[in-house]
């Protein structure tokens, strides 16, 4: 039962992105212009001793996957205010399907936006030297880590106190990537920086994208990458049915 009723939130949440443009829009065609903006304004500003677009792809699909990330904290804690959940329980609807629905939508939405991104990148001239196997890594890592920061997410759009205060909630997440090596290389980063940059979540993760599309991933990288995923999925969970448990 808890299942189908997993089946009907998701089918509710991929019928509020069809009729919200404007989530589409930040979660599919925004990474697509952001890249478009560095690789064809900024790319030869960047010395990173191989094709800027080559170095650039795997930092992008971290970006697309948490540039929508802002809808769905939103999305969270407009159910939580707006009586939804309430009626929710009338009709004895599974309370974790209301949340696996959001995740599960967030994550299905990421892939788009990380598949439409690649199929760009393609065209601007990437050209990986991944084989499929490595390309099937690189595709779990990027599930692996949409489904990590979409639970945090959702713990984020339960915890606010309104939709307005969610959707700020996510912000941080959208900008880290900024501050990774997903632009331009950590070591050329000024002091304080550099080192933040190179021991913050999200380096590891876009260097192991990196190793996999270059066909060569460094354990050094996979390891800490799948520990940051499990990890803040792990405490995004926890905390989202704790906080979810409380207000509902």
């Amino acid at each position: 039962m808890s299942r189908n009723h997993s089946v009907v939130m998701l089918r509710r949440n991929l019928t509020h992105l069809r009729r919200n443009p404007t989530s589409v829009f930040n979660a599919v065609l925004m990474p697509i212009i952001v890249m478009l903006m560095f690789v064809y304004m900024l790319g030869d500003a960047f010395s990173v001793g191989v094709d800027y677009v080559d170095y650039a792809t795997p930092g992008l699909m971290l970006l697309a996957v948490c540039y929508g990330l802002g809808g769905t904290a939103t999305s969270v804690s407009s159910d939580m205010t707006k009586g939804i959940i309430n009626r929710f329980k009338v009709m004895h609807v599974s309370r974790g399907a209301v949340l696996t629905g959001h995740v599960v939508a967030t994550v299905l939405t990421n892939v788009l936006a990380v598949a439409a991104l690649v199929g760009v990148a393609f065209l601007l001239g990437f050209r990986p030297a991944a084989d499929p196997l490595h390309w099937l890594g690189a595709a779990g890592m990027v599930v692996l880590l949409s489904v990590a920061v979409s639970w945090f997410t959702v713990a984020l759009g339960l915890f606010a106190k309104s939709p307005e205060s969610a959707g700020m909630a996510a912000v941080p997440l959208v900008l880290l990537p900024f501050f990774s090596s997903a632009i331009v290389p950590a070591d050329k980063m000024g002091p304080g920086l550099r080192q933040f940059a190179e021991y913050q979540p999200f380096t590891p993760i876009i260097e192991t994208l990196r190793g996999l599309l270059e066909g060569a991933p460094s354990a050094g990288d996979v390891v800490p990458a799948i520990a940051w995923c499990a990890g803040i999925a792990v405490i995004g969970y926890l905390w989202a049915r704790s906080t979810f448990t409380k207000r509902a």
